[in-house]
């Protein structure tokens, strides 16, 4: 295998996988029309790899898997890797407007990191390192996409797992066999899950307690699994008109989906960690999967906050706004947070070091976690910048665009025209910006941003529990109050 084009990422999930939208069981994902539009938006990114202005940025050659691979997964040991990586994450950002924040991309860099330090696995077992060294080198030569699925539902939350009202509820291990593992239960949010390839499965928050072990595994398995159910949310994806009416919710709209593990196979060579909490509590930071992640998510928040910077823009203009102080007062407050974000990739390559147990560069993670922290800020900013400039505008838009060519378009045209462009044009615009904050897309969208680095009074303690430049500072101030 090689770097996959859309239409062999396409041709693969028709697989006999079992996806249910409405109640009713969905026979074919790239063409069931709530799904399909935001599976070929993907294949779109698998095309771009081999387009010759993008070809050499967005794959490389490595030798040591002995074919051409997809840039994500490449292990960085330069700086310069560090910035190519980042550049092929902003490449597939601005194809998308940063709107779908689980492109393959991101799981890419997640399995890259996790067999990077594959001594955290075998200190489980050696088995437990060389399944995950196997299984990077399977995603990575097969250029598959993954989705994967952190959460258990919402139960009682005053209780842990193992003490629920059904313990059976949240996903467990109930019997484990020669071939493998067997588990049951249910897992939550698998964004995507219904067009990727397989699903990468690991709970978190990693905070669990003596008597939850069961619960406490990491394993990756095909969609098309036997007795793995993937039920999804209600698409808000808009079938149907022209794309320039939903211009955004017409194409990458990602069902976020529940999945469900019906005493479902594990093979012991896709099991990672299994029944163990203490490990399970150390994974997401020994593994030094943050910082690769970050890495990432940080260039498509990059790309998805100067998207909206550049909306309210054009908004400003079209308005007969921009000069107004007020106004360039807040894009210049947008600037800024455009910058905040673009430059924790920037200075975390620059800060980058190298880990001298595995040869790994990987980028400052402190640097990344103020993305982190302010993205969950900055995004709704910016989206309630829209609502300020667009004001009653967004409210009274045409059906569809294509009433300007009906016999009430001369009236249309009148009312709806702006400052230098006409009605149609500001109309095309405005319905940009109501597919960012006022349709259920958009609101999924803020959310979805406000709530994606977790509960944010645990990342905020986490920040300043490990934050390694504390002691500088400390030492800073001792020094100068030594000398009063």
């Amino acid at each position: 295998m090689t770097v996959r084009t859309g239409q062999e990422f396409l041709a693969g999930l028709n697989d006999g996988r079992e996806v249910w939208y409405d109640g009713k069981r969905v026979d074919n994902v790239t063409t069931f029309a709530p799904m399909a539009a935001a599976a070929h938006s993907t294949a779109r990114l698998y095309d771009l790899q081999h387009e010759p202005r993008f070809r050499d940025i967005l794959s490389v050659e490595c030798p040591g898997l002995g074919q051409r691979i997809a840039r994500p997964f490449e292990i960085p040991r330069t700086r310069e890797q560090l910035r190519l990586k980042r550049e092929a994450y902003l490449i597939w950002a601005e194809a998308t407007c940063g709107m779908m924040g689980r492109s393959p991309d991101f799981l890419n860099a997640m399995v890259m990191a996790l067999a990077a330090k594959q001594s955290f696995f075998a200190a489980c077992a050696p088995a437990r390192a060389e399944a995950i060294v196997n299984y990077y080198r399977h995603v990575a030569t097969h250029d598959l996409y993954l989705t994967h699925a952190l959460l258990d539902p919402q139960l009682d939350k005053g209780k842990p797992r193992h003490l629920q009202e059904d313990p059976n509820i949240p996903l467990r291990v109930v019997d484990r066999t020669a071939d493998g593992l067997i588990v049951h239960g249910i897992k939550r949010i698998a964004t995507s899950a219904p067009y990727a390839d397989e699903i990468l499965v690991w709970p978190f928050p990693p905070s669990f307690l003596p008597g939850e072990e069961a619960y406490a595994n990491v394993f990756a398995i095909p969609m098309n699994t036997k007795g793995l159910k993937t039920l999804c949310r209600p698409s808000f994806a808009a079938v149907g008109g022209a794309r320039g009416d939903h211009p955004l919710s017409s194409q990458f709209d990602e069902l976020d989906a529940t999945v469900v593990f019906d005493h479902v196979l594990v093979p012991w060579d896709r099991v990672f960690l299994h029944e163990d909490i203490h490990l399970l509590n150390r994974m997401y930071k020994d593994s030094r999967m943050r910082e690769m992640t970050a890495h990432q998510t940080n260039s498509r928040l990059e790309a998805k906050l100067g998207f909206v910077y550049a909306l309210i823009l054009r908004m400003t203009e079209i308005s007969g706004l921009a000069q107004k102080s007020d106004m360039m007062e807040m894009l210049g407050e947008a600037v800024a947070c455009v910058e905040v974000i673009r430059n924790t990739t920037r200075s975390a390559e620059a800060q980058a070091t190298v880990d001298p147990e595995n040869g790994v560069m990987y980028p400052d993670l402190f640097a990344l976690q103020a993305g982190r922290a302010l993205g969950p800020i900055y995004y709704p900013k910016l989206v309630d910048m829209l609502k300020r400039v667009g004001g009653g505008g967004l409210i009274q838009l045409p059906v569809t665009l294509s009433e300007f060519s009906s016999p009430i378009g001369e009236v249309l045209e009148k009312s709806l025209r702006g400052a230098g462009v006409s009605g149609l044009d500001k109309a095309k615009i405005f319905k940009l910006a109501w597919d960012i904050c006022g349709s259920a897309f958009g609101a999924r969208h803020e959310l979805y941003e406000m709530n994606y680095a977790g509960e944010r009074g645990a990342l905020l303690s986490g920040i300043q529990r490990e934050y390694g430049r504390k002691q500088y500072y400390t030492d800073q101030l001792d020094r100068f109050l030594g000398g009063l």
